[in-house]
Protein backbone atom coordinates (compact mmCIF):
# COMPACT_ATOMS: atom_id res chain seq x y z
CA UNK A 1 0.00 0.00 0.00
CA UNK A 2 1.05 3.34 -0.54
CA UNK A 3 -0.89 6.41 0.73
CA UNK A 4 0.33 9.82 -1.56
CA UNK A 5 -0.02 13.40 0.51
CA UNK A 6 0.72 16.80 -0.60
CA UNK A 7 3.32 18.34 1.46
CA UNK A 8 2.14 21.52 3.89
CA UNK A 9 2.20 24.92 3.27
CA UNK A 10 2.82 25.69 6.74
CA UNK A 11 6.13 24.26 8.05
CA UNK A 12 8.65 24.31 10.88
CA UNK A 13 11.96 26.08 10.98
CA UNK A 14 14.66 23.78 11.94
CA UNK A 15 17.36 25.36 14.42
CA UNK A 16 19.89 22.73 14.75
CA UNK A 17 20.31 19.04 13.15
CA UNK A 18 22.70 18.22 9.84
CA UNK A 19 22.35 19.74 6.72
CA UNK A 20 20.52 18.54 3.43
CA UNK A 21 21.89 14.93 2.29
CA UNK A 22 20.75 13.99 -1.11
CA UNK A 23 22.42 10.69 -1.07
CA UNK A 24 20.30 10.08 2.46
CA UNK A 25 16.70 11.18 0.91
CA UNK A 26 14.24 8.38 -0.53
CA UNK A 27 13.98 7.78 -4.25
CA UNK A 28 17.50 8.50 -5.09
CA UNK A 29 16.67 8.10 -8.78
CA UNK A 30 15.03 11.96 -8.66
CA UNK A 31 18.38 13.07 -6.72
CA UNK A 32 19.49 14.43 -10.49
CA UNK A 33 16.35 16.57 -10.74
CA UNK A 34 16.48 17.94 -7.19
CA UNK A 35 19.88 18.56 -7.33
CA UNK A 36 18.66 21.10 -10.77
CA UNK A 37 15.87 22.63 -8.72
CA UNK A 38 17.41 23.09 -5.51
CA UNK A 39 20.32 24.87 -7.53
CA UNK A 40 17.66 27.18 -9.88
CA UNK A 41 15.44 28.25 -6.53
CA UNK A 42 18.45 29.13 -5.00
CA UNK A 43 20.22 31.15 -7.51
CA UNK A 44 16.60 32.70 -8.15
CA UNK A 45 16.09 33.54 -4.95
CA UNK A 46 19.76 35.18 -4.09
CA UNK A 47 20.24 37.35 -7.78
CA UNK A 48 16.79 38.29 -8.71
CA UNK A 49 14.35 38.55 -5.78
CA UNK A 50 11.69 40.29 -7.49
CA UNK A 51 11.28 37.56 -10.34
CA UNK A 52 11.59 35.14 -7.70
CA UNK A 53 8.29 36.55 -5.79
CA UNK A 54 6.44 36.95 -9.01
CA UNK A 55 7.77 33.09 -10.01
CA UNK A 56 7.51 31.32 -6.12
CA UNK A 57 3.99 33.48 -5.61
CA UNK A 58 5.62 35.09 -2.34
CA UNK A 59 4.15 38.33 -1.04
CA UNK A 60 5.61 41.34 -0.03
CA UNK A 61 6.51 40.16 3.45
CA UNK A 62 7.87 37.07 2.95
CA UNK A 63 11.36 38.02 2.83
CA UNK A 64 12.26 35.51 4.90
CA UNK A 65 11.06 32.83 2.24
CA UNK A 66 13.35 34.04 -0.22
CA UNK A 67 16.50 34.06 2.72
CA UNK A 68 15.13 30.40 3.46
CA UNK A 69 15.32 28.94 -0.02
CA UNK A 70 18.68 31.13 -0.74
CA UNK A 71 20.11 28.83 2.27
CA UNK A 72 18.69 24.82 1.24
CA UNK A 73 22.15 22.95 1.36
CA UNK A 74 23.25 24.94 4.38
CA UNK A 75 20.76 25.32 6.45
CA UNK A 76 19.88 22.93 9.49
CA UNK A 77 16.81 19.98 8.62
CA UNK A 78 14.22 18.34 10.13
CA UNK A 79 12.27 14.96 9.35
CA UNK A 80 9.82 15.88 6.64
CA UNK A 81 6.99 14.40 9.34
CA UNK A 82 7.88 17.24 11.87
CA UNK A 83 8.72 19.63 8.95
CA UNK A 84 5.22 19.82 7.54
CA UNK A 85 2.75 20.67 10.10
CA UNK A 86 -0.64 21.81 8.30
CA UNK A 87 -3.65 20.55 8.83
CA UNK A 88 -3.68 17.19 7.32
CA UNK A 89 -0.20 16.50 9.25
CA UNK A 90 -1.78 17.30 12.57
CA UNK A 91 -4.88 15.05 12.05
CA UNK A 92 -1.98 12.39 10.75
CA UNK A 93 -0.70 12.51 14.16
CA UNK A 94 2.33 11.22 13.41
CA UNK A 95 3.86 11.65 16.69
CA UNK A 96 1.16 9.65 18.74
CA UNK A 97 1.62 7.08 16.32
CA UNK A 98 2.20 3.91 18.26
CA UNK A 99 5.50 2.34 16.90
CA UNK A 100 4.38 -0.29 14.68
CA UNK A 101 2.08 2.07 12.90
CA UNK A 102 5.00 4.84 12.73
CA UNK A 103 6.91 2.43 10.81
CA UNK A 104 3.96 1.24 8.61
CA UNK A 105 3.64 5.81 7.74
CA UNK A 106 7.86 5.62 7.23
CA UNK A 107 7.37 3.12 4.59
CA UNK A 108 3.66 3.51 2.99
CA UNK A 109 3.70 7.90 3.05
CA UNK A 110 5.06 9.75 0.17
CA UNK A 111 4.84 13.15 0.09
CA UNK A 112 4.61 15.29 -2.95
CA UNK A 113 6.82 18.57 -2.87
CA UNK A 114 7.65 21.32 -5.33
CA UNK A 115 11.03 20.94 -4.31
CA UNK A 116 11.63 17.39 -3.77
CA UNK A 117 9.43 15.64 -6.42
CA UNK A 118 8.55 12.69 -3.89
CA UNK A 119 9.93 11.97 -0.30
CA UNK A 120 9.61 9.89 2.83
CA UNK A 121 8.38 10.91 5.82
CA UNK A 122 11.82 9.86 7.32
CA UNK A 123 13.65 12.17 5.01
CA UNK A 124 15.43 14.72 6.43
CA UNK A 125 14.45 18.13 4.42
CA UNK A 126 15.19 22.30 5.09
CA UNK A 127 12.58 24.82 5.54
CA UNK A 128 11.78 26.29 1.77
CA UNK A 129 8.89 27.81 0.23
CA UNK A 130 8.34 26.23 -3.42
CA UNK A 131 4.92 25.96 -4.83
CA UNK A 132 4.50 22.94 -7.09
CA UNK A 133 2.54 25.75 -9.09
CA UNK A 134 6.11 27.13 -9.88
CA UNK A 135 7.61 27.50 -12.97
CA UNK A 136 11.44 27.61 -13.16
CA UNK A 137 11.53 27.51 -16.92
CA UNK A 138 9.01 24.75 -17.31
CA UNK A 139 6.04 24.15 -14.31
CA UNK A 140 7.43 22.33 -11.92
CA UNK A 141 4.29 19.94 -12.47
CA UNK A 142 5.51 19.25 -15.37
CA UNK A 143 9.02 18.62 -14.55
CA UNK A 144 8.27 16.20 -12.19
CA UNK A 145 5.54 14.41 -14.16
CA UNK A 146 8.95 13.13 -16.26
CA UNK A 147 11.00 11.97 -13.12
CA UNK A 148 8.25 9.97 -10.79
CA UNK A 149 7.11 7.29 -13.05
CA UNK A 150 9.48 4.19 -13.15
CA UNK A 151 10.58 4.97 -8.48
CA UNK A 152 6.77 5.34 -7.48
CA UNK A 153 5.74 2.48 -9.81
CA UNK A 154 8.36 0.38 -8.39
CA UNK A 155 7.74 1.74 -4.84
CA UNK A 156 3.73 0.88 -5.01
CA UNK A 157 4.77 -3.19 -6.19
CA UNK A 158 1.37 -5.03 -6.34
CA UNK A 159 -0.42 -2.75 -3.88
CA UNK A 160 -2.95 -0.24 -3.82
CA UNK A 161 -2.39 3.40 -4.31
CA UNK A 162 -4.63 5.39 -1.66
CA UNK A 163 -4.49 9.48 -3.76
CA UNK A 164 -5.03 12.02 -1.19
CA UNK A 165 -3.18 14.55 -3.07
CA UNK A 166 -4.49 18.58 -3.86
CA UNK A 167 -5.11 19.01 -7.64
CA UNK A 168 -1.76 20.74 -8.19
CA UNK A 169 0.47 18.19 -6.92
CA UNK A 170 -1.81 15.01 -8.54
CA UNK A 171 -0.35 16.72 -11.71
CA UNK A 172 2.81 15.57 -11.17
CA UNK A 173 2.70 11.92 -11.71
CA UNK A 174 -0.66 9.97 -12.31
CA UNK A 175 -0.53 5.95 -12.79
CA UNK A 176 -0.35 4.05 -15.77
CA UNK A 177 -0.74 0.73 -17.14
CA UNK A 178 -1.96 -2.11 -14.30
CA UNK A 179 -1.49 0.33 -11.46
CA UNK A 180 -4.42 2.93 -12.89
CA UNK A 181 -6.47 -0.10 -11.77
CA UNK A 182 -5.10 -0.11 -8.29
CA UNK A 183 -5.27 3.84 -7.67
CA UNK A 184 -7.66 5.33 -5.57
CA UNK A 185 -8.59 8.83 -6.32
CA UNK A 186 -9.93 9.95 -2.97
CA UNK A 187 -12.32 13.47 -2.82
CA UNK A 188 -14.37 14.76 0.42
CA UNK A 189 -16.60 16.93 0.44
CA UNK A 190 -18.61 18.53 3.79
CA UNK A 191 -22.18 17.97 4.27
CA UNK A 192 -23.68 21.37 5.19
CA UNK A 193 -27.76 22.02 6.08
CA UNK A 194 -28.49 24.34 3.97
CA UNK A 195 -32.33 25.67 4.14
CA UNK A 196 -33.42 22.30 5.32
CA UNK A 197 -31.41 20.28 2.95
CA UNK A 198 -27.80 18.47 3.34
CA UNK A 199 -25.81 20.29 0.69
CA UNK A 200 -22.29 18.44 0.21
CA UNK A 201 -19.67 21.68 -0.17
CA UNK A 202 -16.01 21.65 -0.76
CA UNK A 203 -14.28 22.67 2.31
CA UNK A 204 -10.68 23.28 2.57
CA UNK A 205 -10.00 23.18 6.58
CA UNK A 206 -12.05 19.52 6.28
CA UNK A 207 -11.15 18.15 3.26
CA UNK A 208 -7.81 18.52 4.84
CA UNK A 209 -8.28 16.92 8.05
CA UNK A 210 -10.46 14.47 6.72
CA UNK A 211 -7.77 13.19 4.33
CA UNK A 212 -5.34 13.38 7.00
CA UNK A 213 -7.62 10.60 9.46
CA UNK A 214 -8.02 9.02 6.89
CA UNK A 215 -4.29 8.32 6.25
CA UNK A 216 -3.77 7.87 10.06
CA UNK A 217 -6.34 4.37 9.82
CA UNK A 218 -4.35 3.45 6.88
CA UNK A 219 -1.40 3.16 8.47
CA UNK A 220 -2.59 1.94 11.82
CA UNK A 221 -4.69 -0.94 9.84
CA UNK A 222 -3.57 -1.28 6.09
CA UNK A 223 -4.97 -2.64 3.44
CA UNK A 224 -4.84 -3.50 -0.12
CA UNK A 225 -8.83 -3.89 -0.47
CA UNK A 226 -11.49 -1.73 -1.51
CA UNK A 227 -14.04 -2.87 0.64
CA UNK A 228 -12.00 -2.80 3.60
CA UNK A 229 -10.45 0.52 2.10
CA UNK A 230 -14.28 2.13 2.83
CA UNK A 231 -14.45 0.65 6.56
CA UNK A 232 -11.08 2.59 7.22
CA UNK A 233 -12.72 5.71 5.89
CA UNK A 234 -15.73 4.98 8.04
CA UNK A 235 -13.44 5.15 11.06
CA UNK A 236 -12.26 8.14 10.12
CA UNK A 237 -15.63 9.83 10.34
CA UNK A 238 -16.55 9.79 6.83
CA UNK A 239 -19.26 7.88 4.69
CA UNK A 240 -19.33 7.08 0.75
CA UNK A 241 -18.26 4.63 -1.60
CA UNK A 242 -16.43 3.12 -4.76
CA UNK A 243 -17.17 4.09 -8.33
CA UNK A 244 -15.07 4.06 -11.60
CA UNK A 245 -13.96 7.09 -13.10
CA UNK A 246 -12.04 6.29 -16.57
CA UNK A 247 -11.47 2.94 -15.52
CA UNK A 248 -9.70 4.09 -12.21
CA UNK A 249 -10.89 3.58 -8.82
CA UNK A 250 -12.70 6.50 -7.03
CA UNK A 251 -13.36 7.00 -3.72
CA UNK A 252 -16.23 9.56 -2.88
CA UNK A 253 -16.74 10.67 0.65
CA UNK A 254 -18.81 12.36 2.60
CA UNK A 255 -17.91 14.27 6.38
CA UNK A 256 -21.38 15.51 7.95
CA UNK A 257 -20.82 18.63 9.99
CA UNK A 258 -22.66 19.46 12.69
CA UNK A 259 -25.03 22.56 12.09
CA UNK A 260 -24.61 25.26 14.42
Amino acid sequence: MLVLLPPSEGKAVPTDGPRLDFGALSFPMLNRARRGVVRDVAALCRTDPATARRVLKLGPTQDDALAYNRRLTRAATLPAAELYTGVVYDALGYATLPGRARQQADRDIVVFSGLWGAVRLTDRLPHYKVPISSALGVPLAAHWRHQLGEPLADAAGDGLVVDLRSAPYAAAWQPAGALTERTVRVTVLAERLVEGRRVPQRVSHFNKAAKGRLARELVLDPTDDLAALVARAERAGLTGDVTSDAGRPHLSLIEPLEVR
